[in-house]
């Protein structure tokens, strides 16, 4: 997206990094940023830090993901309860026979705690509880999903644009995740993305976000493998 619109906006010069939503946050709150993107909420802590650098910060939303439960192709098991997920990530079942696999351990692959992946997997499938303390903790969604992909007995969560053939999606509660079902909200692991900016847009940074908006920015929000709000 930033790509296209700096082609249409010679003038304009936007740098992309990654990092996580933490760092996204933080860029808003220290003032290093124009945008700092986030799949989560700002935390009070983070509201209270930005009120205290005198950073009001606007939360624009800008499309919708669906955190999926991916497993290793090999695997027999087709689909999850929520309560099942989070006996999984929390230590209670760690073999696939208990949930109708073959008797291979459970290897537990999640993002690590800086991601806003990671915070809301930890609300909405864990209900904030400890993901096991033997879990491969990896960066970033790609991490996850490569992990998973070459470990037979792995499980692992990522956005909808991370989803491939070398890996194989579970339903959750019956519903597998996809574009309709997490506009509808009928899969339950969905989420907001953010484009977070100090105070409402100006400028530049609001022609980009209404660019994101606009029917030909959503479309760039589907090929990149989010959900767009159009």
């Amino acid at each position: 997206t930033a790509e296209v619109f700096m082609e249409r906006h010679p003038d304009a010069n936007i740098s992309v990094q990654g990092g996580g939503s933490g760092i996204g946050i933080a860029g808003i709150i220290d003032g290093t940023c124009d945008i700092g993107d986030a799949s989560r909420s700002m935390k009070e802590q983070e509201l209270s830090n930005a009120a205290g650098k005198g950073v009001d910060p606007k939360a624009n939303l800008v499309a919708m993901d669906g955190i999926a439960v991916i497993v290793h192709p090999s695997n027999k098991v087709t689909g999850l309860t929520k309560n099942q997920l989070k006996d999984i990530y929390t230590g209670k079942i760690s073999n696939w026979s208990a949930l109708g696999g073959e008797g291979h351990k459970i290897v537990v692959v999640s993002r690590d705690s800086s991601s806003g992946t990671f915070e809301s997997f930890g609300e909405m499938a864990l209900d904030k509880e400890k993901v096991r303390a033997d879990a491969l903790m990896q960066a970033s969604n790609q991490a996850v999903a490569s992990t998973v992909a070459k470990t037979p007995g792995a499980i692992g969560y990522a956005g909808l644009g991370y989803l491939s053939p070398q890996v194989k999606t579970v339903s959750i509660e019956g519903v597998m995740p996809s574009h309709e079902t997490v506009l509808s909200n009928k899969y339950k692991l969905a989420r907001p993305l953010f484009m977070y900016t100090n105070g409402s847009p100006q400028g530049v940074v609001k022609d980009f976000l209404d660019f994101v908006l606009s029917a030909e920015g959503q479309k760039l929000v589907e090929e990149a493998g989010f959900v767009g709000l159009k």
